[in-house]
């Protein structure tokens, strides 16, 4: 008990952190900033906007998880097929969920973030995402991006679409080491859109195929609906708790493995054989009994488990026959998952991308979401550049 207070005690300040990274909106001469959550007083008053009449609309919404085992990406690294962009219509927004954007040793574990990875990747995101835009209103702009220890999330939005967004924040949970640390746990970010709250919580969960290790993700999964808080903002409006918002997305590496023996797993994965498969997949199965993720729904998967392949290979880890004895094969597995919460959220596409970066293969899932628009908009925009975002530059020792 005493060495997670202490640890908890230590490390408050760089698991809890309400700063971030974003881009300065539309009109600064700086690239990003560092925002703290809305928590702070502000002359915006929600009652001087008309709600005489709403209406919905629709956007689409990217939403992808990548383990990229501690590997940092390379300047060439081609994200046009991940990011979806090549041959499709661009989303209106694209949430990136990253799990092990640096080595999970101990130096890492405990250390302060330096921000320099995180750098890179939204760097590789902003060039993709800006390639084959037309005009500066259709850019993307980052709203959000954090990084704790490995977990890294980044949200990026059109640029027209800066000035309806509002109370953006950020809530960091650590379910590692001693039950606190931020090799394992979650980065939440929560956003309001018109008039629609947003809630994306990216994870990494406990690892481990022994028997009972998903009740460890299980205790994961509950310690971050019940540990992440948000800011309520300055007019308490704002939610909370992450089932609170109207739109909720869950990604990450979940690491639930399959409940078969190794041997047979890999034969039935080289014959595809798919529902078998997941009829003993430890996420649908913790789900159907109601021990994790009761009433969250999850896309139809139709694509190869994604853990745990050899480095720049097709081909999965370890062998059937052959190799040491004492070597951890790491039986094929769905560790890499995207679930949704609640109403107001069509699924169009989950799939698997095919980049050999790392040991997992990303996942990737499309939406379109209804946002309820008020028909008179005016002041949005003045409450999103007012003083309850406090633009501060971001420090050269401060990470994301």
């Amino acid at each position: 008990m005493w060495p997670r207070l202490v640890a908890s005690k230590i490390l408050r300040k760089t698991l809890g952190s309400n700063n971030f990274v974003a881009d300065f909106p539309s009109g600064f001469e700086d690239s990003s900033l560092e925002l703290p959550s809305l928590d702070g007083a502000s002359e915006y008053n929600p009652k001087s906007i008309s709600t005489d009449h709403k209406e919905s609309k629709n956007y689409k919404v990217f939403v992808s998880t990548w383990n990229v085992g501690g590997v940092s990406p390379t300047d060439d690294l081609d994200m046009e097929d991940f990011q979806d962009t090549q041959n499709n219509a661009p989303c209106d927004i694209y949430v990136f969920g990253f799990q092990e954007v640096v080595p999970l040793r101990a130096a890492n574990i405990l250390g302060y973030e330096e921000g320099k990875i995180c750098m890179k990747w939204n760097s590789l995101i902003r060039k993709t995402l800006n390639k084959n835009t037309c005009g500066a209103e259709h850019d993307f702009r980052c709203l959000i991006s954090k990084q704790m220890v490995g977990i890294l999330i980044s949200v990026w939005v059109r640029t027209d679409l800066l000035s309806f967004v509002r109370g953006p924040s950020v809530s960091c949970v650590g379910c590692g080491i001693m039950g606190c640390l931020g090799n394992k746990g979650s980065v939440s970010v929560r956003f309001r859109l018109h008039e629609t709250s947003f809630c994306f919580v990216c994870s990494h969960l406990a690892s481990g195929r022994r028997l009972g290790d998903e009740k460890l993700r299980n205790s994961n999964v509950a310690d971050i609906l019940s540990r992440t808080s948000f800011p309520r903002g300055p007019t308490l409006d704002f939610p909370k708790k992450i089932l609170d918002h109207d739109r909720v997305i869950f990604l990450g590496d979940l690491n639930y493995r399959i409940s078969l023996p190794e041997d047979e797993i890999r034969l039935l994965v080289e014959k595809e054989e798919w529902d078998i498969l997941l009829g003993n997949d430890q996420l649908k199965q913790e789900t159907r009994d109601g021990e994790a993720f009761e009433g969250w729904h999850e896309g139809v998967i139709n694509f190869a488990p994604t853990y745990k392949y050899n480095f720049n290979s097709d081909t999965y880890y370890g062998t059937i026959d052959g190799g040491r004895k004492d070597q951890k094969k790491r039986a094929p597995a769905w560790c890499d998952r995207i679930m949704w919460f609640g109403e107001g959220l069509k699924q169009h596409l989950y799939t698997r991308n095919e980049s050999k970066l790392s040991d997992h293969r990303p996942v990737k899932a499309v939406f379109t979401t209804q946002v309820e628009v008020l028909h008179t908009v005016e002041g949005f925009q003045g409450f999103f550049l007012s003083q309850s975002f406090d633009f501060k530059p971001i420090k050269d020792d401060n990470g994301s």
